[in-house]
């Protein structure tokens, strides 16, 4: 979800025309994503209720000067590793989209003249169309796909160019909102960096994908997000690291079923909170704007800058955010970080006040739920549930939701590819301990599965420390970053909405 559009927009892809990538892309500027998987089939699921730096290291960018948002790599040298008695079992990552346009043009005209057309997406306009086959040719068939109907014409070359509304065109144009080449980039190295990291450093993960099984990819149905998860899934596993017979799918679920966000087009009960928050945020941090209002109100046509304002602070933000991360010159009052600190203030507030039990219940408790179950079928399977990553193309709003929900959000607006990491270990049975198999005990109602795992979450390259395992008994002695899994799954439980459609309905639970 972005900040300039409160209600998710869902763009529903075309039952009989899928695009893919060809493989003339980036072959000038970014050579090295030629070699990757073949690009991951796109699958809409129906609901499911139970179930930028290659380095690592941060940097801070030599383009412009004074205020940087807080964008870091995934830490790949400096990660903590778990315990020599702790057993990584299962990884599960929730990731910002990449850098992209504005979602609206704000600031274009003079003081401020921050472009309104933004000739960043030079990569990725060239698309091979797989269209039905109505030639009844039977040999001509996509690769990879078993269960569908694989047949289809030779490849349709097309190229997607953007129109100004003067009808004039100039190529490499991005639409309001898209992932630019930077955010392509951005997030392949996020990829990449995970292979590093899970596979190079721990050797948690096989160096060739061997089988889907292993890997599970989603995004919310946004291009942003998909094409993000693309690259990342690249960078993961590229083409020679992939067993020919392997074909990832990328997972989207129906709007109504989305759970990577908090869903106020499927929970009317949420919007009216969501909403009620929004004007709460004004009323509350309006007078803080108000002092920098001979600072900034030149650049807003003479508006004031305000939580409810025109344009909003956070739609005003967002533009100053995006073009920041590209290089692209502000005003100064923008790079000082005693006004930006003061707006996004107030655009937090209105955006990630997640802080009401109900809120939490809302809009991240059925996510949480599943990452719950999935973790608890690993725990009790072992190594007879194969699924080793869960990775999800996900945006701000669901990154800071599950930090407020646990307790643990910094109050700052996340960055591009920011990301939400939690993973699973399983302490090592010493030799005398018994080595029967979870599923078998958990049969005779006997599971040591909560005793012996534990769930550590991590947030923009740094451990944090849950709330509710704070308690002696409910974390690994001398490690309070290692909750229980008996005591995640507690708090869970405690998130996770009894009666979906009931709380939903605009009076709540009544």
């Amino acid at each position: 979800m972005s900040l300039g559009n409160k209600l998710p927009r869902f763009i529903f892809l075309s039952a009989l025309v899928t695009l893919f990538s060809c493989n003339t892309i980036c072959a000038q500027n970014c050579p090295e994503l030629l070699e990757i998987c073949d690009t991951p089939s796109i699958i809409i699921l129906p609901g499911m209720t139970n179930t930028p730096s290659r380095t690592g290291t941060s940097q801070t960018s030599s383009k412009g000067s004074g205020y940087r948002y807080p964008q870091l790599p995934l830490e790949v040298d400096g990660y903590a590793v778990a315990p020599e008695n702790l057993e990584l079992e299962q990884v599960h990552v929730y990731v910002r989209h990449g850098e992209r346009t504005p979602v609206g043009v704000r600031l274009s005209g003079p003081p401020a003249s921050i472009p309104e057309h933004w000739n960043m997406c030079k990569t990725a306009r060239r698309f091979h169309a797989s269209t039905p086959n109505v030639s009844g040719d039977q040999n001509q068939k996509i690769p990879h796909v078993s269960g569908v109907d694989r047949n289809v014409h030779t490849n349709l070359p097309t190229r997607k160019v953007v129109e100004r509304k003067d009808g004039t065109i100039a190529e490499g144009d991005c639409l309001l909102g898209e992932l630019t080449d930077l955010g392509r980039q951005s997030t392949f190295d996020f990829g990449n960096n995970l292979r590093r990291l899970y596979i190079d450093r721990l050797g948690f993960l096989p160096d060739t994908l061997p089988d889907e099984r292993h890997v599970y990819f989603r995004t919310t149905n946004m291009p942003r997000t998909t094409e993000s998860l693309q690259h990342i899934i690249h960078g993961l596993y590229p083409t020679n690291k992939c067993h020919p017979s392997v074909f990832p799918a990328i997972l989207i679920r129906n709007g109504k079923d989305e759970n990577l966000i908090g869903n106020t087009y499927a929970c009317k009960r949420l919007e009216i909170l969501q909403v009620g928050f929004a004007t709460a945020a004004a009323a509350a941090y309006n007078h803080t704007l108000e002092p920098l209002d001979k600072k900034v109100s030149k650049y807003l046509d003479g508006n004031p800058i305000r939580v409810d304002g025109k344009p909003r602070a956070s739609g005003v933000m967002d533009t100053v955010r995006s073009a920041i991360a590209h290089g692209i010159k502000v005003p100064a009052e923008f790079e000082d970080k005693a006004i930006v600190d003061v707006i996004e203030q107030a655009v937090v507030n209105e955006w990630f006040a997640d802080k009401t039990e109900e809120v939490r219940r809302l809009a991240m408790g059925r996510l949480l739920e599943e990452l719950s179950n999935k973790m608890q079928r690993k725990a009790e399977r072992g190594n007879t549930e194969p699924l080793k990553i869960l990775v999800h193309s996900t945006h701000d709003t669901a990154i800071a939701g599950l930090c407020s929900t646990l307790d643990v959000f910094d109050e700052k607006w996340p960055a591009f590819t920011a990301s939400v990491t939690f993973e699973l270990f399983k302490k090592k049975a010493l030799a005398s301990q018994s080595t029967f198999p979870q599923s078998i005990l958990s049969r005779f109602g006997t599971s040591s599965a909560s005793p012996r795992h534990y769930v550590r979450m991590r947030y923009q390259n740094k451990d944090m420390v849950l709330k509710t395992c704070a308690e002696p008994g409910k974390h690994l002695e001398g490690h309070p970053e290692f909750c229980t899994f008996a005591a995640f799954q507690e708090r869970v439980k405690e998130l996770t909405p009894t009666n979906w459609d009931v709380e939903c309905s605009p009076s709540g639970r009544g």
